[in-house]
């Protein structure tokens, strides 16, 4: 039942990070991006999604690997990286450039980090039961 819930929030939250991607991209999301930023508007927005592609190709192929161990690794990373997303979004919120107002943006964004604490917090008791 654990091990269900835990693949379930699992692609909630991995849902979420790939609808913000998109979403990003109406929020202008390289304008707040350190590096990105000082790039031309437009040449800004191709290098962001040209990132994108191999980024989320790495970790499709990643979360869905057939390798036990990389396949739980990546995916606690994921829900890791999901719930630090979240912070770093709370950290650039002051930048004269953050654009993630709307209710949906911040349901993408701080609902994937909701989903990366409670399944951390799963595979962490799935760990702990094992190791009694």
């Amino acid at each position: 039942m654990l091990r269900n819930m835990k693949d379930l929030v699992f692609y909630l939250g991995f849902g979420t990070l790939f609808a913000h991607e998109l979403d990003s991209i109406l929020n202008h999301e390289w304008r707040v991006i350190p590096i990105i930023r000082t790039l031309p508007d437009e040449t800004g927005l191709i290098v962001f999604i040209a990132a994108h592609i191999p980024i989320m190709a790495a970790l499709v192929a990643l979360v869905s690997s057939k390798n036990t161990r990389t396949r739980r690794m990546t995916r606690t990373g994921v829900a890791a990286f999901l719930v630090l997303h979240g912070l770093l979004h709370i950290f650039f919120n002051s930048h004269p450039a953050y654009e993630f107002t709307g209710m949906l943006s911040n349901a993408l964004i701080f609902g994937g980090s909701v989903s990366g604490i409670i399944y951390l917090v799963i595979e962490w008791n799935i760990k702990q039961s094992y190791d009694t």
